[in-house]
């Protein structure tokens, strides 16, 4: 019997930032804002999976208005994350990046390209 793959269950530390972190993700790969997100991706030359160009460069807060409100950075919330969290919160990221509709990411090809 083969079972399939199931993340080890670590206790999230700083579970305000994680959430807030997460809820944004949510927001930003959901359908109404992804274009626009992929959009800033392909504008600023990053690629998709590099998750801490992502923060670094402020691209979710120019996307998410609902973080850009809150007075916290993504940047800001994921450097409070413990070692452990910030592996989760990029597991989390890479899962949903993979979970994006296939027609959104033929759209989107060049920012999903490893080279």
């Amino acid at each position: 019997m083969t079972t399939g793959f199931e993340q080890a269950g670590i206790k999230i530390e700083k579970e305000a930032e994680f959430a807030a972190l997460k809820q944004s993700l949510e927001r930003l790969l959901s359908p109404v804002l992804i274009d626009k997100f992929y959009k800033k991706l392909d504008k600023s030359n990053v690629r998709v999976r590099e998750f801490e160009a992502v923060l670094s460069k402020r691209l979710m807060e120019q996307v998410d208005q609902e973080l850009a409100k809150s007075g916290k950075s993504a940047q800001a919330l994921y450097d409070a994350l413990t070692m452990t969290d910030k592996a989760q919160m990029r597991e989390f990221y890479l899962t949903k990046i993979e979970e994006v509709n296939p027609e959104v990411r033929a759209r989107f090809q060049k920012i999903y390209r490893y080279y």
